[in-house]
């Protein structure tokens, strides 16, 4: 059903959770990946590994996706060894859990250059390599459109991820390149399990998830799957939202 057989994606923080999810799915439909990674670096390849299985090719790029030298040199890598790029997965994130009043200039910073800027650089650097069209999907959360307790450079973060995906949309949709978001509920990831409230947040979600269960990576790979298909070619600048329900509830 999905055609992606031969196609090369970037799938940025693809070492752990909803980024090696992502990167397996399209891996099991044909795609060879390219796994950014910053310190995870036996993660990244334990899902190398599993890719491989799968019978594709897989590059281990170590960059800092906020930086745009390793940026750069990241993509002079996938050019040398692919020459092209079908697909980019802009999903690396970070972030300084704190309460508004203690952060600093520099937590502002890092969370919008990691979330957000490093979406901006990363398409500079890839749309080049999609002379013949492409698809770019960023990984976003529903902090960008509810307030939640000690998420607020995160939260902004985000919003102004899906802010810059509808402009891309508009640049990039006359070379036939599709750019849209994905905004998962809460997932029980490694990054979750730096939230001190952690327990509170599942416990809630999935009492006001209509499905029964909480979102999985998984979850969020099908629906970047599809987003990356062609079933999706007529989808452009939008935000879907992969929780069960959750942000419906109010």
């Amino acid at each position: 059903m999905f055609e992606l057989k031969g196609k090369v994606a970037l799938v940025t923080g693809g070492s752990r959770g909803i980024g090696r999810a992502i990167a397996v799915r399209l891996a099991e439909h044909g795609v060879d990946i390219v796994v950014n990674y910053v310190r995870h670096k036996k993660d990244a390849e334990s899902t190398a590994a599993e890719v491989e299985k799968l019978g594709r090719e897989c590059m281990m790029v170590k960059a800092n996706v906020a930086k745009e030298s390793d940026v750069d040199s990241m993509f002079a890598l996938i050019e040398r060894r692919f020459g092209k790029l079908d697909i980019l997965v802009s999903n690396a994130a970070s972030g300084v859990l704190k309460p508004v009043m203690e952060l600093t200039e520099r937590h502002w910073n890092w969370a919008m250059d990691i979330n957000a800027r490093a979406l901006l650089t990363l398409v500079q650097h890839g749309s080049p390599l999609m002379s013949r069209g492409g698809r770019i999907v960023a990984v976003s959360s529903l902090g960008a459109i509810r307030a939640i307790e000690n998420y607020t450079t995160v939260g902004a973060s985000k919003a102004a991820l899906e802010s810059l995906v509808r402009h891309l949309a508009v640049e990039l949709g006359p070379k036939q390149i599709n750019v849209n978001t994905v905004s998962a509920g809460a997932v029980d990831t490694d990054a979750l399990k730096k939230f001190p409230n952690r327990e509170e947040i599942l416990t809630t979600a999935l009492a006001r998830t209509p499905m029964g269960r909480l979102t999985t990576p998984d979850d969020v790979a099908d629906a970047a799957l599809f987003l990356c298909s062609q079933f999706a070619t007529m989808i452009q600048g939008q935000v879907i939202t992969v929780d069960g329900g959750y942000a419906i509830r109010g």
